[in-house]
Parts: structure tokens; C-alpha cells; sequence
């Protein structure tokens, strides 16, 4: 189950926006559309921001349509929002959000329009930024570990493609498909690591020790603050980490818990 919302903008000439006449006129265009995709929406609320104009539509089944115009960008949003069981059909379907789109810049005259997928909104939540702040959608379906630590917050959520996955602060960590990462991180097959003393810090998903133990190093020392996100990964992510996690020390390595720095 989730909150479906779907994003809509066009762009239109500012000096159509600017006087009551003008904006009635693209209001009465929108309402002539959208009844053809979303019937029996009622109107209950309008107001004048300073940047344009602004308005409310809502129908029997909890359907809510918002549409803005910003008057002086050349720009008006629509966004409809309503609630979806997983069992149920999209009560707005991409075919219909695409034609409500057509139809708009064609029987208004707009300058072009462009809409989104639904995001869906929910206590599990699919989306994940990238840190340059973009958004990432994933095939999440259950969440398997969710803990604070004194240090961050601490979540493993399953994916159907990529395995169990560690989220920390609600950024995307390391999954259980992903070894070509670790694999790149220590530059396998590039970097001989046999012989060799190795210090990791941080590393809490264990992953790289793993990695690195195979390739016969002298002795490893990881160095890692947060034990909540190496007992989650420990119980969770086997297959990334094996028993590195649970064992913490063997004849070649050793995992100090504390503050590197």
C-alpha cells in the first residue's frame, strides 16, 4: 500500500498568467481535462499567493488534485495524490497521465509539458538519495533490520534484484549483489595483497575484510565504530561477510571496535 502522487508541469507564456480574465480561462481548460481522466472531481479552494495563483480538487474516493500557477517562471503544476493498495489498479494509469498531458497543452495552447512516474509513498519507503542529492527508486519489499545506534541509524531492507542492502542515515550502503564494488575498492587483480600487512577503517559490513582475507594477507586491522551495523550485517549479510563479523579476530586479523581517529 501507498500514497500515489503524480507530478505534472507546463509551461505557458507568464502574460497569460497575469490578470483574473486570463487565469479563469486556464482554470476552466484544466477542470475540461481532467474530468475526462479523473471524473467527479469537486472543487473546494482557491487563493492568491503572491507568485500566481492556487487551487484545490477533491473526489468521493479521497482523489486530491492541487494546481498552481507561478506567474512570473511561465509555470503551472498539477499534482494528483490518492491512496492505492497493493491489490488495487492505479487509479490514474501512465496512459492517462500521459493523454491528461496532451490534451492540456494541446486545448490550452501550451508551451510544452512534461510528467513523472508516481511516487510512492509509504512507511517502507522505495526511494534512497544519491549524494549529489538525487533520488533513487528501488525494488524494496520488506525491511529486514532497523536499529539507532548511538551513532546513526541503522537499516537493512531486502530488495528483490539486489538482496539484503545496509541503509545508514538513510543512504544507501552496500548490497548483497554488490562484490564488484568491494572488488573495485581493493582493485582486485591489480593489487597484490598476499604477505602483506593491511589496515581497514570503517568497514563495518565486512565485506572488504572478507574480500581481503582471501587474497592471503600477513595480517588485517579493521578499525570500526558503530557494533550495531556489524551485528545487522553479521545476521543479515552473511554472504557478503561470512563469520568475519561474528568470530572479530582469527589468526590473521583482527576488528577493534572504537573510534579510529
Amino acid at each position: 500500500m501507498s500514497v500515489q502522487t503524480i507530478l505534472l508541469d507546463f509551461s505557458i507564456d507568464p502574460q497569460r498568467l497575469g490578470d483574473d480574465a486570463s487565469r479563469k480561462e486556464i482554470r476552466k481548460g484544466i477542470e475540461e481535462a481532467l474530468e475526462c481522466y479523473i471524473p467527479n472531481l469537486r472543487f473546494m479552494h482557491d487563493l492568491l499567493p503572491e507568485d500566481g495563483y492556487f487551487c484545490t480538487y477533491v473526489d468521493k474516493v479521497g482523489t486530491v488534485v492541487t494546481v498552481r500557477f507561478f506567474q512570473e517562471q511561465g509555470l503551472i503544476t498539477v499534482n494528483v495524490e490518492y491512496f492505492k493498495e497493493n491489490s488495487e489498479q492505479p487509479r490514474v494509469s501512465l496512459d492517462s497521465t500521459r493523454g491528461f498531458e496532451n490534451t492540456l497543452i494541446k486545448t490550452l495552447n501550451l508551451n510544452h509539458g512534461h510528467s513523472l512516474l508516481p511516487i510512492k509513498r509509504s512507511p517502507l519507503s522505495k526511494y534512497f538519495p544519491t549524494s549529489d542529492e538525487r533520488l533513487i527508486e528501488y525494488d524494496i519489499d520488506k525491511m529486514v533490520f532497523d536499529k539507532r545506534s548511538p551513532f546513526q541509524k541503522v537499516q537493512i531492507v531486502h530488495s528483490k534484484v539486489l538482496g539484503n542492502m545496509l541503509v545508514l542515515d538513510e543512504l544507501q550502503n552496500l548490497a548483497e549483489a554488490d562484490l564488484i564494488y568491494t572488488e573495485t575498492l581493493m582493485m582486485r587483480g591489480v593489487e597484490q595483497y598476499e604477505g602483506k600487512e593491511i589496515v581497514i577503517l570503517g568497514g563495518g559490513d565486512g565485506a572488504l575484510l572478507y574480500e581481503l582475507l582471501k587474497e592471503k594477507p600477513k595480517f588485517v586491522t579493521m578499525l570500526e565504530i558503530d557494533d550495531v551495523v556489524m551485528q545487522a550485517c553479521n545476521e543479515h549479510m552473511k554472504s557478503i561477510c561470512g563469520n568475519v563479523l561474528e568470530r572479530r579476530n582469527g589468526s590473521n586479523y583482527e576488528i577493534i571496535v572504537g573510534d579510529c581517529m
